[in-house]
């Protein structure tokens, strides 16, 4: 089989690195040059939680020269429809794609090669790209985990227990029956956690140990649990936890409830720093239409209203064009919605 890694960044290098290790064959493909050859001459460097050098083959897109089967996808979310497009002419006739993207990619990928050849993994570790060849996993080893599944009810169980077997190298692999749930409930995270990290410049420890910033990320977070209610979607448990049962509320003692459990819920991956804030840092442009803008879309859609989401996306949008920094003082927006 051959199989490849497109968009190996920080977390495409270090998944590279576990498979790499265990004796497989995977080609790691990335436009930045001066990354692609620092894997070429040094290997994959994995800092942080977990400490290797694995020798990996690393590619420029451009010299890529035959078809995969399998091609796990890890760019950001920002073109998905022609990033899948260029990617058809080197997939096999039966090859797949595997999307490992933020939000919910799926259904964009669908829409060019079929369901049938799509399938869809949600992560639940994080990592930094340090730089050029080496990445930080910043998440703890008893945490690396994946949600595997697929759109359609019956999908190709030798090749859902390839891609297993595969991702099996680095956690443990979840098939997930419930798919569209386990999506949902890893954009909850993505939304709330990461979109904090993002608005307030530092990691998801710090955004929990902040009152006003976990105070956000509780709001976000039933904002993502009320619309999900209302689209008929089922939320599915992330590494053993109930998120409904940790973070929904209907009564003040239970909102005082999970406000506590929210830095313990977190602890595992207390070091992680939002891909957005990564992005934000590098000047470029990030997934934020593709994580709190689906909530807020789909919020629209099913006339749920997600004040805190909306914030989210336009502080984040702000940042970009340099309106605003990542920072602290950015909380303050939220007050109005605290003391309406």
């Amino acid at each position: 089989m051959r199989i490849a890694i497109y968009g190996a960044g920080s977390l495409g290098t270090i998944l590279g690195a576990y498979i790499a290790r265990s004796g497989k064959d995977i080609d790691l493909i990335n436009h930045n040059k001066a990354h692609v050859t620092a894997l070429k001459t040094k290997g994959a460097r994995v800092t942080g939680c977990v400490r290797m050098t694995v020798p990996v083959c690393a590619l420029l897109p451009e010299e890529i020269r035959e078809p995969y089967d399998i091609i796990f996808l890890m760019t950001k979310q920002l073109d998905n429809k022609n990033v899948v497009r260029a990617l058809v002419p080197f997939l096999k006739a039966d090859g797949v794609i595997c999307t490992m993207q933020n939000g919910l990619p799926e259904l964009s990928v669908a829409e060019v090669i079929g369901e049938h050849r799509t399938f869809g993994c949600s992560i639940a570790w994080g990592a930094t790209l340090v730089e050029s060849g080496v990445c930080e996993l910043t998440s703890a080893p008893d945490s690396l985990s994946f949600g595997l599944g697929s759109l359609v009810a019956d999908p190709d169980v030798q090749c859902l227990n390839e891609i297993k077997t595969l991702l099996e190298c680095m956690g443990t692999v979840e098939i997930e029956k419930n798919f569209i749930g386990a999506r949902w409930t890893k954009l909850l995270v993505n939304s709330s956690f990461s979109g904090m990290s993002a608005v307030c410049g530092c990691t998801f420890g710090e955004v929990a140990a902040d009152k006003s910033a976990r105070m956000c990320v509780q709001r976000i977070a039933k904002e993502c649990i009320d619309v999900g209610d209302k689209a008929g979607i089922r939320i599915a448990p992330i590494q053993g936890k109930d998120i409904r049962r940790l973070l929904d509320y209907r009564s003040r003692l239970k909102q005082k409830l999970s406000f506590a459990l929210i830095p313990l819920m977190i602890r595992k991956h207390r070091l992680l720093k939002a891909s957005m804030l990564q992005d934000l840092e590098k000047d470029k442009k990030t997934e934020v239409d593709a994580i709190n803008g689906i909530v807020c879309d789909y919020g629209k859609k099913y006339n749920v209203p997600t004040p805190y989401n909306d914030l989210v996306r336009q502080i984040i949008h702000e940042i970009e064009v340099h309106q605003r920094i990542p920072e602290k003082n950015n909380l303050q927006v939220f007050e109005p919605l605290r003391h309406p």
